[in-house]
């Protein structure tokens, strides 16, 4: 076999391994269940009534953003998990057996996807149950499910990096979370982007969650008739969303795999 291949049967290995956890643990999934089906209630019942967006209802625009922070906030995973096997040296007994490097990094992102589709699931239940509604063709609502789980996926490798440099899961949750909620939070998810001051916009247009919530709404038909765009990058958000993809993987897969061996070999 090719060191390719060797690399993802073993990974496959890994990512049994991390999913039979959840399943002796669900705690762990319920967890990361709760939260987003919160979000989605709550704004759409609580404050959907005083947010008023133009030619669109507002829980179909409110449930895109909620898919997109739950998947990003669903990768951290990856970093919780690695942080809390280097504490307990399990990183270690990895390192005795006879598999790939790699493995260990590869079979914990690709779990991270498998729950991430398995909430995404979930969710847009609890959206259809609010009278959320895709609004366009299978091949659409496929692409869009799948620009949010590719983004999602490219943001597990970052966590990778973060939980094999803090190695502790306490710690790694605290920063994971002072990070990502305001970045989640500064941009069109939850508001119309036209309602921040004008320094803050700036910043929500060129947000890359912006970008990926915007692509979604469309591939979902969940977008008013209001006037385009006024930033680039929202104007081709597929185009923009996928360009830091592309960056975040090409920066952070050899960043986490040189920490790995760094980590594992002391």
């Amino acid at each position: 076999m090719s060191s390719l291949a060797v690399a993802l049967a073993d990974g496959s290995v890994v990512a049994k391994r991390n999913l039979i956890k959840i399943k002796r643990i669900p705690d762990l999934l319920v967890g990361t269940l709760i939260s987003p089906i919160m979000f989605i209630l709550l704004f759409g019942y609580v404050f959907g009534g005083a947010i008023e967006v133009p030619g669109v209802n507002y829980r179909e625009f409110l449930v895109p953003g909620i898919f997109a922070q739950t998947v990003i906030f669903g990768a951290t995973i990856t970093g919780a998990g690695l942080a809390d096997d280097m504490q307990k040296g399990i990183i270690e007994r990895f390192r005795s057996l006879p598999m790939a490097q790699s493995a260990v990094l590869v079979g914990r992102t690709s779990s991270d996807v498998v729950t991430n589709v398995i909430v995404t699931v979930i969710m847009s239940l609890t959206g259809l149950v609010i009278g959320w509604r895709i609004r366009t063709s299978v091949l659409d609502a496929v692409i869009g499910y799948g620009l949010l789980l590719l983004f999602a996926y490219a943001i597990s490798w970052c966590m990778a990096l973060l939980g094999l440099l803090i190695r502790t899961p306490e710690a790694f949750n605290n920063l994971t979370f002072i990070t990502i909620f305001p970045i989640t939070f500064l941009t069109n998810g939850f508001v119309p982007i036209e309602s921040y001051p004008s320094v803050l916009r700036h910043i929500a247009e060129w947000n890359p969650v912006s970008t990926l919530v915007q692509s979604a709404r469309e591939r979902f038909g969940n977008v008013g008739p209001g006037p385009e765009p006024s930033s680039w990058a929202l104007q081709h958000a597929e185009l923009y969303t996928l360009g830091w993809i592309v960056v975040i993987l090409a920066v952070f897969v050899p960043l986490a795999t040189r920490q790995y061996q760094r980590a594992a070999a002391r």
